[in-house]
This record gives C-alpha cells, sequence and structure tokens, in this order.
C-alpha cells in the first residue's frame, strides 16, 4: 500500500532512499535542513516524471500531515530539532538500511565493527562473486543498500558494511550471517557514551534466529561476553588465543577448528594484506563466506590475490628509499594503533584533524620506538600533541596543509624508513571525507 514518507538527507543515502521510495510507487518528500542548498538543483537529482518535493529549512508538523514513515540519513543525528518534531507527530523513522531490507531478497550477510569493516566487506565481496553469479556489495562501503534492494532476487546474496549510525534505526533488519569485527571507542561525539556505542553495534544480531550464525571477535571481551547471550549460532575467531573450536591462528596458519577436524585456510606469509588486523579480517571473511556456502578453494584463492582497499595501509610509492603509505581511513585512535603496528621499520607519522572527542593516550602509547617523528595537522594537533608530550614523545612538528605535512616528512625520513598517513581523527573541517584526504596526501607524495 502506498504511504506518503518523508526521506532526510539530501546526501547520496538520501536520494537512494528516495528513488527506491518512488518505485515503490510510494509519495515522497525530500527534506534537508540545510535552506542555503537549491531546491531545483536537489530536485534534478530525478527523472522528469518522478513527482517528489524538496523541502529545505524548518521541519514544521503541518508539513509533516499524512506522513506515515521517515526514512533518515545515516549522517544525521537523532538529536537533530526536527527529529523532535518527527518523535512529537509519532511518525517512525528508519534507516535507508532498514527501508531496504524491507524489499530485498536473497540472503544478507552484514558487517560491522569499529575499524575493518571496509577491508572486510570488500574481502567477503570478492569471493562471494568468485563462486556466485548475483551478488551485491553494499552500505557504508559506498554503495547505498537502497540502490541494489530491488534488483536483489531469491538467488542472490548481498554483502552489506553497516555503521553504528545506520543500526541507529533498524526495526526487523535481520542479516542471515552478522559479524562484529571489533569495539573501540569512536563517534563519541554521537553516541555520547562506550555503552551506548557498544548497544548499538551488538543491534546487528538482535534480531537474529538460531538458524542465523554471528561472527565474533574472541579477543574482544565485550564481544566475547555478548557471544554467551546471543541466540544465533556463534562463530569466534581469534588471533592472539587457540581456539579449539572456531577460527584462529596456529603459528603462522589460520586454521578453522570445528568438531575436532582441522581445516588449513591460509598460511599469513602467502597473503598481501599486512598487520594482525588484517589477519583477523581474513578470518571473518573466510567465516561469513563458509557460513554462505563458498568452498574452500574458492576462499583461499581470493585471499591470496586480494590487496589493501583503498586508504586503508595502501601502499603509494617509493621516493628516495622511503616507502609511504596512505591510511586515510584510519578515523579513529584504535585504527590507527593497527596501522603503526603494520608498519615493518622506523616511521614517521601524519596525523591530526577533526576532534570526535577521542582519547589518544593508547595510540601514543602504541609508539614505542617504532615512530621517530609525528607531523600534526587539523583541529586536534594541539591536543593530540599534550598527550604525546604527557608519555614522553616530543617529536612533534605542526604543518598547514597535507602538502607541508609530506614534504616535512620527506626531509627527515631516512631510506628504508616509512612515512604513515594514519590521522587517528576524521577529516572534517580539512576535508569533505577520508577519502578526499588520501587522495591529496597520494597527490603530494606522486609530487615529490
Amino acid at each position: 500500500m502506498s504511504q506518503k514518507i518523508l526521506v532526510a538527507g539530501s546526501g547520496k543515502s538520501g536520494i537512494a532512499a528516495s528513488r527506491m521510495a518512488l518505485d515503490t510507487e510510494h509519495e515522497v518528500i525530500l527534506y534537508d535542513s540545510n535552506e542555503a542548498l537549491d531546491a531545483e538543483a536537489v530536485r534534478g537529482q530525478f527523472k522528469e516524471d518522478e513527482t517528489i518535493e524538496v523541502l529545505l529549512g524548518e521541519l514544521t508538523k503541518e508539513a509533516l500531515k499524512d506522513v506515515e514513515l521517515c526514512v533518515i540519513s545515516p549522517g544525521i543525528p537523532l538529536d537533530a530539532p526536527f527529529v523532535e518534531v518527527l518523535k512529537a507527530c509519532g511518525v517512525p523513522i528508519w534507516s535507508e538500511i532498514q527501508l531496504a531490507y524491507h524489499y530485498a531478497r536473497g540472503k544478507l550477510a552484514a558487517i560491522t565493527g569499529t575499524n575493518g569493516k571496509t577491508t572486510t566487506t570488500s574481502l567477503v565481496g570478492e569471493i562471494m562473486s568468485a563462486y556466485y553469479k548475483e551478488v551485491f556489495v553494499v552500505g557504508n562501503i559506498g554503495t547505498p543498500y537502497t540502490s541494489t534492494a530491488l534488483r536483489t532476487t531469491d538467488q542472490s546474496y548481498t554483502v552489506a558494511e553497516i555503521s553504528s549510525f545506520q543500526l541507529e534505526t533498524i526495526t526487523d533488519f535481520k542479516p542471515d550471517v552478522s559479524a562484529i569485527l571489533n569495539i573501540t571507542p569512536d563517534h563519541l561525539n554521537r553516541h555520547k557514551t562506550m555503552d551506548c556505542y557498544i548497544e548499538v553495534k551488538k543491534g546487528i544480531a538482535k534480531n537474529q534466529t538460531k538458524e542465523d550464525a554471528c561472527i565474533l571477535n574472541y579477543d574482544d571481551p565485550v564481544l566475547r561476553r555478548f557471544g554467551e547471550t546471543v541466540t544465533p549460532r556463534v562463530i569466534y575467531f581469534s588471533s592472539r588465543e587457540f581456539l579449539s573450536e572456531g577460527i584462529c591462528l596456529d603459528g603462522d596458519m589460520i586454521v578453522r577448528n570445528h568438531d575436532g577436524v582441522r581445516m588449513e585456510i591460509i598460511n599469513i606469509h602467502d597473503m598481501n594484506l599486512l598487520g594482525r588486523h588484517n589477519h583477523e579480517n581474513v578470518m571473518a571473511a573466510a567465516a561469513i563466506t563458509m557460513e554462505l556456502g563458498v568452498p574452500l578453494e574458492t576462499i583461499q584463492s581470493v585471499i591470496r590475490d586480494f590487496k589493501a582497499v583503498e586508504h586503508r595501509i595502501e601502499f603509494v610509492a617509493e621516493k628516495a628509499g622511503v616507502k609511504y603509505y596512505n591510511d586515510s581511513k584510519g578515523t579513529n585512535p584504535d585504527a590507527a594503533i593497527q596501522a603503526v603496528n603494520a608498519m615493518p621499520g622506523p616511521t614517521i607519522l601524519i596525523a591530526g584533524g577533526y576532534d570526535k572527542n577521542s582519547e589518544y593516550d593508547e595510540w601514543i602509547r602504541s609508539f614505542g620506538k617504532k615512530v621517530r617523528y609525528m607531523v600534526l595537522l587539523g583541529q586536534t594537533r594541539e591536543k593530540i600533541a599534550e598527550c604525546a608530550a604527557r608519555h614522553g614523545f616530543t617529536n612533534v612538528m605542526y604543518a598547514e596543509d597535507m602538502q607541508e605535512a609530506v614534504r616535512v616528512c620527506a626531509s627527515y625520513a631516512n631510506a628504508g624508513e616509512y612515512v604513515l598517513l594514519s590521522p587517528a581523527c576524521a577529516s572534517w573541517g580539512m576535508f569533505n571525507n577520508y577519502e578526499e584526504r588520501g587522495d591529496v596526501f597520494k597527490e603530494c607524495v606522486r609530487s615529490l
């Protein structure tokens, strides 16, 4: 039955959700609180025969007359003023992934976690595509779920990277296989407390049944305890402990132990991916794809050839004997720790950016003797420098932009050393997103 739907947010997610709502014969109001936007330009993203109302600025109760549902884009916090108007009018709020799930068919694997989501989702997508004909890779990775949901069939498989923002407003969203890779402090400017952030992440499995599977990181104490309480079958993975039941490291070999049978998946030295965190990403990907029926030979073949995704410990170039790595997607301290640990030798680090209310002590302590200098950018540079000084790390320099930061690193780095962009902060304020920040870094490196 046709409904009148308000779609909040005119970015990529909101446009995709609006198109899907139109395709399913709903009446759509596309709303954005930014009254400075050009309404005609927003409307111009739709076909001439697609009737859509564009509403900008303040949202009034009168504008919500006959609106039965709001689909909210993930970038919009739930404490935005217009959300209170929705609640006062009793309008239910769905996330974009909830709308997509309502119409999608086939099997669904959903992957969340503070870090590693994009790498794991990309790897799962490539493994699935190597074996099945109909595979869609969607979500926080860049393709809105609503842009593909109506193309899914009973034979298709959807692999979705799911953020905490997307999980805040799900109702019956239920993956056949879920995975929570890890939970460390992030987005506390939005979720306010770690307890709230953890509960939102756990929501990915809340609707699963005993017929479904949940992949969890055994090394994360929060997730280990969570695995004892959930309804779906739990499959643990660990890069630090041997598991008699689950996927783990046995020496340099990633293995799966199940019902007393040992299955060798891959030797870590046969992979292109660097670092312990990537061993964990591979374990999670193997667990997910095995649950979805992919044979071991296919999984092994794809893992061997898989390279790091763009902006995640991505090799850029070697200049004057110095190797440069782009980890612009390291937008929180834990991700930046993984990147530092992955560097094989002495490193000069570029960091800093937008403040998400993170604490940097553990990150600074992880430097050990590996990080020789740190070049800081953006809003957080003084906060990070003060934290570093408290821990006795004083080899800190400031730069006004990425070009200056790269030049400073090039002047201090010796042949055989590494320069790493891993900011531990969001990109906002200096860049539109982490992709732009990484692209600028790569351009600066290549022009040295």
